[in-house]
This record gives C-alpha cells, structure tokens and sequence, in this order.
C-alpha cells in the first residue's frame, strides 16, 4: 500500500512539474517585458497634455478641460479602491490597446457599435516615455482592498 501511495505522489509530482515547465506562451508570451522606472511628476504632466482627464477620472487631480467628452458621472475612474492588484502591465496594455479588457460597468458609454473601446489611440501621439511617466503616475493610485466575505455560520436543528 505504502508502494503504490509513494508511486502515486512521485508520478503526480513529476506530472505537475512538467506541465509547469511547459507552460509557455512561445513568442506571444509577456516574459522578458519591462520598461524602465518612470517619472511621477512627468506622468501627471503628460496627463493634463493629453487631456486625459476628458474622458477620465483621477483622485485628487482636477483639471480645466477643454473638450469635455463624459460628463463627471461618465468619466472612467483611474485609481481607486480595488479588490485586485492593477499591474503595470495592465496599465500599460489599457493606454496602448484600450479594447484590450472593458470593465462592464463602463462599457455602455466608453464603447462603440462593434464593442471597441471610444477611447483616442495613442500610439502615434504620446511617446514612449510619456508613456511609462503616466502608468509610473497611476500604479501607486490603486488601492487594493481585500474582499469582505459574509460570515455564514453552521446551520444546526
């Protein structure tokens, strides 16, 4: 009995290593990625360059805008309380390709007939390192706050 539970957890083992080892997205995969560190000050200021605050909002940060495409209600908050952690890669992917991921609560005035994201591209117009400047602007304003579970208890006769 002791042999077959011994060979049962080596082969289990060796199952899970090499399918961990497999796990590999090949040339798609996001391994290897980073940008280096940006400049917080520099981030809010391409923020209000490029009007950012349009169409978004930021805790704390206010800004005159000229082409007010939300109104206050509509603008998609930017930071915040979250119950999950806000990668920088997340970050990154939302300003480069935005209809990447929608958030549902958002989705039925940030998005066009075809469910592609209204937001400007810009690829062409802000430059790489405004770019990392903004998203080293925005990881620290997310919050992350564990779920509350409701407490069940036992139900006894």
């Amino acid at each position: 009995m002791k042999t077959i539970k011994l060979f049962l957890s080596v082969t289990l083992l060796s199952l899970f290593v090499v399918l961990i080892v497999s796990c590999n997205a090949g040339p798609s995969s996001p391994r290897g990625f980073s940008l280096p560190e940006g400049d917080i000050e520099k981030g809010k200021t391409a923020i209000f360059r490029h009007s950012c605050l349009s169409c978004h909002s930021i805790e704390g940060l206010e800004a005159e805008v000229e082409t007010v495409e939300l109104n206050i209600a509509q603008r998609v908050p930017l930071g915040g309380r979250t119950a999950r952690v806000t990668t920088y890669a997340e970050l990154v992917t939302s300003i480069i390709n935005p209809s990447h991921q929608i958030a549902r609560a958002h989705k039925s005035y940030t998005t066009d007939a075809q469910g592609n994201s209204v937001m400007t591209n810009y690829n062409n117009v802000m430059t790489v390192s405004e770019l990392i400047d903004v998203v080293s602007y925005l990881q620290p304003k997310y919050e992350v706050v564990p779920y509350t579970y409701t407490p069940y208890h036992q139900y006894t006769l």
